[in-house]
């Protein structure tokens, strides 16, 4: 091998330059770049303390047996250190496979698992369903769309608490059930009906989302492929299917991942409808901060754990999800 060597600068013609180490390229962006990283540098310190650091302590917590009787507090005058010791991967351990992990998580994970689908499922199918008739032209559209925002518009505290009493034994829903002659189904006692009225209220409450995210899909639909559609003789079901869902794919993808995250981490629905009052209808969230507030003593390292599989589980199922569509999208490129 020939290797030429230039006379002026005494190096050798067609060598690579040695790729600099991490360091030295950190350096150099951070001197190319100074102005950026400037400018993400609060967004990143209030990420860090608002974000990065419970979760780092969060962590840490379910490696130890912290609970709220071994844990630095005061009492009075007095100020007790904190006596808790580390006990490694034992807390996830026990939540997985000890003797009542099917009471204590499996059992609420599969009506997590229900509860999401079952939500998504009814707020995708009813959101739909209002996009495509608000997308008509129909006298006094944009009053409807005013009215069927309203329950996206009142607090969710407002609105869950308004269907607790009305869900109450002597309200409006069983009296008007109660004048059909129909059952009157004891909505906040009996599990069945609990799962039931928890979906039917969070339902209510995300369905405006939905119609609102499809609704603006609708309206990016191209008007000069159903008017093809049309000249080609599709009927309304196939100008639907071969159009209307096709053109929704984008939207539809987004909408129903931020409604599975949204759901599976919907606190105040169940906490607000229950209260401690449902323990079967407690889905991981909210069982999670039972155990860290609502009971004594409060167990702070179980409840951290709960949050961490939490995290993993979106985790998983977020990069499944995601990778499912891009295969998908790359199968109907082809």
């Amino acid at each position: 091998m020939t290797v030429a060597i230039d006379r002026a600068t005494g190096k050798r013609r067609g060598d690579r330059a040695p790729r600099p180490g991490p360091v030295s390229r950190l350096k150099h962006g951070y001197r190319k770049h100074w102005y950026a990283y400037a400018m993400i540098a609060p967004v990143a310190v209030v990420l860090g303390v608002l974000v990065l650091y419970p979760l780092a302590y969060g962590f840490y917590l379910t490696l130890t047996d912290a609970n709220s009787l071994n844990s630095a507090r005061t009492i009075g005058v007095n100020e007790i250190a904190a006596t808790y010791k580390f006990i490694g991967l034992d807390n996830y351990a026990d939540i997985l496979w000890g003797p009542t992990a099917y009471d204590r998580f499996w059992s609420h994970f599969v009506w997590t698992i229900g509860w999401t689908a079952a939500c998504v499922a009814l707020h995708y199918g009813i959101g739909l369903a209002l996009a495509l008739l608000l997308d008509q032209k129909l006298r006094g559209r944009t009053f409807y769309r005013l009215v069927l925002i309203l329950p996206w518009a009142v607090p969710t505290f407002v609105t869950v608490f308004g269907w607790r009493f009305m869900l109450a034994d002597s309200g409006v829903v069983n009296s008007a059930l109660d004048f059909l002659h129909l059952p009157t189904p004891a909505w906040l006692e009996d599990t069945f009906w609990q799962r039931t009225a928890a979906i039917m209220v969070n339902t209510w409450c995300g369905v405006p989302f939905m119609m609102v995210s499809l609704l603006g899909g609708l309206q990016s639909v191209d008007g000069a492929l159903y008017e093809a559609a049309e000249m080609d003789g599709a009927n309304a079901w196939q100008r639907f299917r071969h159009v209307t869902l096709p053109g929704l794919r984008s939207v539809s993808s987004t909408v129903v991942l931020l409604g599975v995250i949204w759901t599976f981490n919907q606190f105040a629905v169940i906490f607000l409808l229950f209260g401690n009052t449902a323990p079967e209808a407690q889905i991981l969230v909210t069982w999670a901060y039972q155990l860290g507030f609502g009971q004594q003593p409060r167990d702070f390292a179980q409840s951290a754990a709960y949050g961490i599989l939490l995290l993993a589980i979106l985790i998983v199922f977020t990069s499944f999800y995601r990778r499912w569509l891009n295969r998908h999208e790359q199968q109907l490129a082809i």
